[in-house]
């Protein structure tokens, strides 16, 4: 069973995404905001992280970026999701190493369709890393 590791700050979504991966298989942690995030990455590494952007403490970029230059992490597929779907905040999460993004409020069966697409048909289903 993958494992989806689901961070965000705002209880509503945390449980949406949680409820929605759940209904699909998916064994779903989650985390309320970047510093739990990596705590539980390093305790535990996910098969995937849903990444909120905008969170007190450490935004998501931040979380990006460590996960990124952390042993293996620019292996681990991370799908950001933001309420401020702007051009910049695109640039700064493509730039940064994200796989997908997804604007808030985001369509569950878009963030099904690329979870599929990563674990079945994409580029890391075939890494040994994958799971």
């Amino acid at each position: 069973m993958r494992k989806i590791l689901v961070v965000d700050d705002d209880p509503s979504v945390r449980l949406l995404v949680r409820d929605v991966l759940e209904v699909e298989g998916y064994d779903v942690d989650v985390a309320d905001d970047g510093f739990s995030a990596l705590r539980r990455i390093e305790a535990g590494r996910p098969d995937a992280v849903v990444l909120d952007v905008m969170m007190p403490g450490m935004d998501g970029h931040a979380v990006l970026s460590r996960v990124r230059s952390s042993d293996g992490g620019s292996e681990l597929p991370v799908i950001m999701l933001t309420a401020a779907a702007d051009d910049e905040q695109a640039w700064q999460a493509w730039s940064g190493g994200v796989d997908y993004c997804l604007a808030k409020p985001f369509d569950p069966s878009e963030l099904l369709r690329y979870l599929d697409y990563l674990f079945t048909d994409g580029p890391r289903a075939a890494s040994p890393l994958a799971g």
